[in-house]
């Protein structure tokens, strides 16, 4: 029984994490527990690989465990599968490149018993078949990558991005919580089957939709409760941040399907409003933040929310497609957005991966300290390039075609029949292909700086490439983003039994046609060819190498850079991060970051620097956290006195509460 094997495989790595800690300290404990963890999520990988291809139906084990009344549910179908290919993709890849990323950890213990029980917490959720079981995973999960975040305390904003991530986490359980106890109703069953039985009354399935998008959105990364994912994920270790960025926030993508799609019931017409505005919202900011930041880690975490964003776009879609009854629509928003997932977390493992290779080599993360590693980190460079290329949703890489699937759903948008989706669909769909471009000159940004030109300082200079392992994982994520943009078909086809088992409906039979090529909807209206596309691309790009092979001069000649008039060798002359970004940022940044530029110009005559101030905000964080963080600190520094009573006050207290809720009962009766 594939629950069962799944479940075996969940125990070793719990198991694993027991052993990490006799073995860690160990000079060869990291690479066995990396190499443990490794055939563990290959093994995981294929049991669930197995169930998605076999589309059968859905699997269900019970327990004697966890509540007493209903025991432990565990189900296994066809979304739930899924999404266990993607954790253990993902956890397969972090444990090939720890093997050798974990060789240099100064305090391995603190890091390597974590990262399998992480592993081990997002495997069980998707799993969970009662509330009880889920928000167990799911705080186990929470912790284990709370634990993962602050592992480097000593580090600048470690301690402070743990408590963010911490406090956010907790509110987003205690949602959760509210959501299945509304669920649950009076009769008080936590078990999903129950749930999915009793559809919920339209204002309890409202709220319930808040709930969810603020639990679930919070983890993901939705804005504006993304303020802990920019300074979580750029803290941990670098394997840790592609299984957060890679992999957790997919948990939380999947947390928002099963209540929204399964357990709530039918959906109103306006729950794809509200999804898509957070969609739009998030991929457009997303971007931004991205496109503003120059630490290569915290660029990465921002380039997240976008994508999460277009994802929640897809599900905004499929809601309002399925509402409406147009199931072909739903079934095509729903196949772009579950692609998409996959090949976010493809992509973005790969991109965090290779920013831990260059802070390994270099140790910096400030892109304005980089450049020139293309000569030095040659097979880092490349990895790197494909994700760019990747996230910047260019073809022949993979996130063209989820993208593209998802574009393809919004010019559907017209035969919806409510006057709020045919307004709201076309501006989120301006705001998507906003996102996408911008998405483009973020990593030209960061390719750019990072690998291009000379290199900005000393650290740079000396860089060198990363180890084997290391740079396996990051070549094998490359190539499996190329291959699922040249191929998509097979993913796709894969993906049927998950879109069935949520929607009841099958993907339209022409998204799949011969000779590798796809379609939304027929055939007549627009196909896609990845192969076609590649060696399109190749093929062009031979031809003029060739021609320039042949029509430039034998001799080739070296001469100085172009200075701008200025024959100035230094390479603060170059191009900044902030520099490339400037245009963009005047254009965005006073709306949406209020920022503000200051130029001191000395008079002639003096000899100290001119200099430009930029100054932005995160106007999230000041307009909606920070006054509460200030209420929270304000009311513990008055409340702490409370520590220092004596008995009797504690006993007055006491007595008096007491009597207080006796009164309360007595009127409420």
């Amino acid at each position: 029984m594939m629950v069962m094997s799944l479940l075996a495989g969940i125990g070793l790595l719990l198991a694993l994490s027991v052993l990490a800690l006799f073995v860690g300290a160990r000079p060869a404990g990291t690479p066995l527990v990396y190499a443990i963890g490794l055939v563990l999520s290959l093994f995981l990988l294929a049991v669930s690989g197995s169930a998605l291809l076999r589309a059968g139906p859905a699997q269900t084990l019970v327990l004697p465990l966890g509540l007493p009344w209903i025991g432990t549910h565990l189900r296994l179908d066809a979304l739930a599968a899924f999404f266990l290919v993607v954790i253990n993709l993902g956890g397969a890849g972090a444990c090939l490149y720890g093997i050798g990323y974990g060789r240099h950890a100064a305090e391995p213990l603190r890091v390597l018993p974590l990262v399998p029980a992480f592993l081990a917490g997002m495997n069980l959720v998707p799993l969970a078949d009662d509330a009880f079981t889920f928000l167990v995973a799911w705080e186990f999960m929470s912790l284990a990558s709370w634990a993962l975040v602050v592992a480097e305390h000593r580090g600048a904003g470690h301690v402070e991005a743990g408590y963010i991530y911490l406090a956010m986490a907790v509110l987003g359980t205690f949602a959760l919580l509210l959501a299945f106890g509304l669920l649950a109703g009076p009769a008080g069953d936590y078990a999903f089957a129950s749930m999915r039985a009793a559809h919920a009354a339209p204002p309890v399935a409202a709220v319930v939709l808040g709930l969810v998008l603020f639990g679930a959105g919070a983890k993901a990364g939705l804005v504006p409760m993304h303020v802990w994912l920019p300074r979580a994920h750029p803290v941990a270790p670098s394997h840790v941040s592609a299984l957060m960025s890679g992999v957790m926030t997919k948990v939380a993508i999947y947390a928002v399907i099963r209540i929204v799609f399964d357990l709530l019931g039918p959906p109103a017409w306006w729950w794809g409003l509200v999804v898509m505005g957070f969609g739009g919202a998030s991929a457009l900011m997303g971007i931004l933040y991205a496109l503003f930041e120059t630490d290569l880690k915290r660029v990465l975490a921002y380039s997240t929310i976008e994508n999460v964003g277009f994802v929640f776009a897809g599900l905004g879609l499929a809601l309002a497609f399925r509402a409406d009854g147009m199931a072909a629509a739903a079934a095509l928003a729903l196949t772009a957005a579950l692609l998409h997932v996959l090949n976010h977390a493809v992509l973005k493992s790969l991109q965090f991966f290779g920013a831990g290779a260059v802070l390994g080599a270099s140790g910096l993360r400030d892109m304005d300290r980089m450049g020139g590693l293309i000569h030095r980190m040659k097979v880092t460079s490349v990895a790197m390039l494909a994700g760019a290329i990747g996230l910047s949703a260019l073809p022949p890489f993979n996130a063209f075609v989820s993208e593209w699937l998802t574009f393809q759903a919004i010019l559907l948008s017209p035969a919806l029949p409510q006057w709020g989706l045919k307004l709201l669909v076309p501006a989120v769909g301006a705001l998507l292909a906003l996102a996408a471009a911008l998405a483009a000159t973020c990593f030209v940004r960061l390719y750019g700086i990072v690998f291009l030109g000379r290199p900005r300082s000393d650290a740079a200079a000396a860089a060198h490439e990363t180890d084997p392992f290391s740079a396996t994982a990051m070549v094998i994520f490359a190539g499996l983003a190329l291959l699922l943009g040249i191929v998509p078909g097979p993913a796709l086809g894969a993906l049927r039994p998950a879109v069935a088992s949520v929607l009841g409906t099958l993907q339209p039979a022409a998204l799949r046609l011969p000779w590798l090529s796809i379609a939304p909807l027929a055939a007549s209206r627009g196909t896609y060819n990845g192969l076609l596309v590649f060696l399109f691309i190749a093929g062009s790009a031979a031809l003029v190498a060739v021609a320039i092979r042949l029509v430039a001069p034998g001799r080739t000649r070296r001469g100085p850079a172009w200075d701008c008039g200025f024959p100035d060798p230094s390479p603060s002359l170059q191009y900044s991060a902030g520099g490339f970004a400037e245009p963009i940022r005047r254009v965005f940044g006073p709306v949406l970051f209020r920022s503000r530029t200051s130029v001191h110009m000395p008079p002639p005559g003096e000899t100290r620097p001119a200099r430009l101030v930029v100054r932005s905000h995160d106007v999230v964080w000041e307009v909606l956290y920070a006054p509460v963080a200030g209420l929270v600190a304000a009311a513990s520094s008055r409340l702490n006195v409370m520590q220092f009573l004596t008995i009797r006050r504690y006993l007055s207290l006491v007595f008096a509460l007491l009597v207080i809720l006796l009164l309360v009962l007595a009127l409420w009766r």
